[in-house]
């Protein structure tokens, strides 16, 4: 198995990407999503599927979020809302939460154990790449990850290249000229206002 990964300003982007992936036949147990969510975009999605009459008591597991979080393909393996240091709230899924991050679902003040830059190298992410990644994740982005038959990496990175997600090359270029070395978990979260403000950065 080889791991594909990428990150994504627009979370629309990103689930798009993840459901190509499961159209490309990858199994939706072996794709993570890991979703910024300082600004409560998914309470608020959550809300307007209650409002809509497509989720009721329980909506976690229901075709209303279904359709928020996993879109046609369903809900990913592991969705929870939980906190991770140094990012902040964060709609997970997937093995990346499961194995590396440790969701708690519905608790999204609970801590996480571990943290994302651990579980992506320990899956063969090279670690500059991780620390960016995690980063992106901490300023708004969306990062979606995938274990995939090695004879079938090519396509699947091909997919999440395409899907409206971020050069990683010029997006590190921008963090380090701004001054920025590496993730720390230690770091500020960044408020909902800063998110807004990094993501207009980047919008079309």
């Amino acid at each position: 198995m080889a791991t594909v990964s990428g990150l994504f300003d627009n979370y629309d982007d990103a689930l798009t990407a993840v459901n190509k992936l499961q159209a490309l036949g990858i199994d939706r147990a072996q794709i993570s999503l890991v979703a910024n969510n300082s600004d409560d975009w998914y309470g608020r999605r959550t809300a307007d599927a209650d409002d809509d009459g497509n989720a009721g008591e329980g909506a976690a597991t229901g075709a209303g979020i279904g359709a928020v979080v996993g879109g046609a393909g369903g809900l990913l393996t592991g969705l929870g809302l939980m906190a991770i240091p140094g990012v902040g709230p964060v709609v997970a899924a997937g093995w990346l939460v499961a194995t590396g991050v440790g969701a708690v679902a519905g608790a999204a003040a609970g801590g996480a154990v571990g943290g994302l830059v651990g579980a992506l190298t320990s899956e063969g992410v090279p670690e500059e790449r991780a620390h960016v990644y995690a980063e992106g994740v901490r300023r708004g982005g969306t990062l979606v990850s995938a274990r995939v038959p090695a004879d079938r990496e090519i396509e699947a990175q091909t997919i999440l290249d395409e899907e409206a997600s971020v050069d990683l090359v010029d997006r590190e270029r921008v963090y380090r000229d701004e001054g920025w070395s590496r993730f720390d978990p230690d770091a500020p979260v960044y408020t909902s206002e800063e998110v807004a403000r990094e993501r207009a950065r980047y919008r079309a």
